[in-house]
Formats: C-alpha cells, structure tokens, sequence
C-alpha cells in the first residue's frame, strides 16, 4: 500500500535546509535526475535575492550552487506571474558569469552556468511541462554543428561542441504536470507539485528528502515559522483577489480568470479542501476539480 506524509515545500526547504551540506545529498538528487548526470555540490554560493522580507517568503526563492565540475547552477523557485521572465533569467546568468570572472582572468576561465526555473505559473505556450534551451551553432548552409577544435578541448576536456560551453536553461512548469510519474525525474516534479512522496519513488535523493523534510521532524521554532509562511502564502492569494478589484475588471476578466486559476492551484498543492478554494477564489466546484 502507498501512503504518503506531509512534508516541507521545496521551496521552503531551499531557502532554509538546503543550504546545509548535511542536507546536499537531496540537491544533488535533484539536480542528477534533471541534468542527466552526477551531481556532486562542492558548495552553496551567496545570492542576492536570498532576503528573508516578508514580500520575498511569496515571491522567488532562488539559490546559486558549485558543483565538482566547477559549473554553477542558478535554482530558482518563482510563484507569481512575470511577462518578462525569459529576459530575466538571461540578464540572472549574464551577472553571473561577470560576477565570477575576476580581472585579468583569460576569457576560458567563464564558468559554465546552467539555470533551472521551477515555475508554478504558466509561462508561454506549449504542452510539455520541462523545457530545455541550449546554445546551437549551426552551419548556415551545411547545417553542421561547430565542433570545438583540438586546442579547444584541451581546455575545456568535457565540451566537444561550441555552443555546449554557453548557458543552458530548463524550465519546469510545476502546474502543467499531470501527477503521473513516468520516470525518476517525474517523480521529483511529483513531490514539487504535492509536497508528497510516494513509498514507491526511487529517484535520488527522494529518500533523504522524505527522512528530513517530514513538517513533524522540525524543530518547534522552526515549524511555527513554517506554519507561518503557509498562512503568509493563503495571505498573499487573498491579496491577489482584492487586487482586481470591480474598476478593474472591465477589458481584463480573462487575466483575472487565469490569475484565480493560479492561486486555485496553489492552494490545491498546499492540501486546501475544494471548499475553501472555492470560498477564497469564488470559483465553481467542477472548475476547481479541472484543475
């Protein structure tokens, strides 16, 4: 029989666990199921957005991690809806490249950055719920891939081709996800999505995860403050309604419509009953079981 337990959101965790090295092995799990590789954390890097404002517990979270390769990834957790998000994240990985390039470094001393986005909001079009960008040189007329040249691999040993030593950007859309766990990686984005792991995941790092992420196992102090980012988070939705309010609606009743959709879904992973979703959002019963 499976059962689950209630556990420490993610997000939670990345702001406030994570960041210990007793507690890398559930990044590395993460991240190894996602990259396709093994991931070893050699340390946990400072962040500018790593506030601990009452506006940044509902926002994003994000952290900046070293792995063995000397690569940095960029992990973010973001709620609310941003149109320009895609140029964020790029400008997030220019700095940081300019930020770990000291003077008079020679230019093959760029560090290799890869950005990893877990979206609860819809971000463009498209049916799938991972999307991957990479760099791609391509021959105009050959359509070849620019490989790197002989001198180009001694220096940089693991890459064969150009575009491999440019940013890589995946982006996760938790909210399209369908619960069903095909693989190791839908796994992770399961326990994303509901908080929840099943006694049957086999992913890595999951086990460590349900060992040290159980809500009960935190100390007191610690689980009130949880508690109380919970409540700030039911909190924000209701600003969110009464942020659209009557004068507003007039010309943008599809924008608000998506917008109830989003907190509807947040509140359903945060383990809401339909009633109460309904009484917050004003939603209908069968539009919040077609979520």
């Amino acid at each position: 029989m499976t059962t689950t337990r209630r556990l420490i959101s993610f997000d939670w965790a990345l702001k406030r666990l994570l960041r210990s090295k007793a507690n890398f092995g559930i990044l590395e799990g993460f991240l190894s199921e996602l990259l396709r590789d093994d991931i070893k954390i050699v340390e946990v890097l400072e962040s500018e957005t790593n506030k601990e404002g009452a506006t940044d517990k509902h926002n994003r979270v994000d952290l900046k991690v070293r792995n063995a390769r000397d690569e940095l990834l960029l992990i973010e957790v973001q709620y609310e809806r941003e149109w320009d998000y895609l140029q964020r994240i790029l400008f997030a990985t220019s700095k940081t490249l300019v930020e770990h390039l000291d003077e008079g470094e020679p230019y093959a001393a760029v560090p290799k950055v890869i950005s990893v986005n877990i979206l609860y909001f819809d971000l463009g079009e498209g049916e799938d719920y991972v999307y991957v960008g990479r760099t791609s040189f391509r021959g105009l007329h050959n359509e070849d891939a620019l490989a790197l040249s002989p001198q180009q691999q001694a220096l940089f040993p693991e890459r064969t081709e150009a575009g491999e030593l440019f940013p890589e950007y995946y982006l996760i859309k938790v909210n399209q996800f369908d619960d069903t766990a095909r693989d190791r990686l839908d796994e992770w984005i399961y326990f994303l999505k509901n908080e929840e792991i099943k006694d049957d995941f086999t992913a890595r790092g999951l086990a460590e995860a349900r060992a040290k992420l159980d809500v009960m196992k935190l100390p007191e102090a610690e689980r009130r403050a949880y508690e109380r980012w919970q409540e700030d988070l039911h909190y924000q939705a209701s600003l969110v309604l009464s942020n659209y309010g009557v004068g507003k609606l007039e010309g943008r009743k599809e924008g608000r419509r998506d917008a109830l959709y989003e907190v509807a879904r947040r509140l359903q992973a945060e383990g809401e009953s339909p009633e109460r979703i309904s009484a917050l959002t004003s939603l209908s019963a069968d539009e919040i079981a077609s979520l």
